[in-house]
């Protein structure tokens, strides 16, 4: 898949938020916006992300290193790993294949949440995800950059080390993240008792953005992870957003992106 095709795919997303998650948010919105300014930065951040092809461009700078690193192992015996091939006649089915690839993205996704918010150094950036008191369609993407750089670059690495093609790991990307972008809509939407269970949902999620609530629904997109290692949380309850000392301490995490990153790496080296 070209430049083009993943611009194109990226303008689809940002549609789509636009016109089918942004008219969910007006009907049942979770609280009244506050504070537009806020969301206002957090649009700026999904537009670096999403049109920015980070991720992307480390997936195809990477993927000539390895692939070289891979012939030295093709010729000293050892053949190319693609993990697809584990499943019986997975040949024919190109579906099968982006399901596996999903599931196992999916699985390695929860650690490393899991490991943003469990490493003091890691949790220094990523709670600037959390800071945001007002959670909208626009916040899936509020990250630090450092953070972001970790995150794309261990999935990338993934990516070429269980061999997905170029094009599964451009799918898997822009179902991912269009699935966060409704998560995160300030939105009240459950998809049921079963729906819940199988599906992260904008509830689900919420839960995990809480003030009080920040250590369970780790899930990316299935909150299969959480219910078998025991951090799910089914309640439904919608609880105000944000980090603990944002109350308790008045942190200061920054109102425009680049005080927010600013204050990131103050936080990273412990200077605020």
């Amino acid at each position: 898949m070209n430049l083009w095709a993943w611009l194109t795919d990226s303008f689809i997303e940002i549609l789509v938020i636009l016109v089918v998650f942004g008219p969910l948010q007006r009907w049942r919105p979770v609280e009244a916006v506050m504070d537009r300014s806020t969301i206002r930065t957090d649009m700026i951040y999904t537009l670096i992300h999403r049109l920015g092809l980070f991720r992307v461009a480390l997936f195809f700078l990477l993927g000539p290193l390895l692939n070289d690193a891979f012939g030295q192992l093709r010729v000293a015996g050892l053949g190319t790993f693609h993990l697809d091939q584990l499943w019986p006649g997975v040949s024919d089915g190109a579906l099968v294949s982006l399901l596996i690839y999903l599931v196992v993205f999916d699985f390695f996704a929860y650690w490393l949440h899991r490991g943003q918010h469990g490493i003091e150094l890691w949790w220094r950036l990523h709670s600037l995800h959390h800071a945001q008191r007002q959670m909208s369609m626009w916040s899936d993407n509020r990250n630090h950059f450092l953070d972001d750089m970790l995150i794309d670059i261990m999935l990338v690495l993934l990516a070429q080390l269980i061999g997905v093609a170029p094009e599964q790991f451009i799918a898997i990307v822009a179902l991912t993240q269009l699935s966060e972008s409704l998560q995160h809509a300030n939105v009240r939407l459950s998809f049921g008792r079963v729906g819940e269970r199988l599906w992260v949902s904008p509830r689900f999620h919420r839960l995990h953005h809480s003030i009080h609530c920040s250590e369970q629904n780790y899930g990316v997109l299935l909150p299969w992870w959480d219910q078998l290692f025991g951090t799910a949380n089914f309640q439904h309850k919608l609880e105000p957003t944000g980090v603990p000392d944002q109350i308790a301490q008045q942190r200061d995490y920054g109102r425009g992106l680049w005080s927010q990153q600013w204050q990131g790496l103050k936080r990273l080296l412990g200077r605020a």
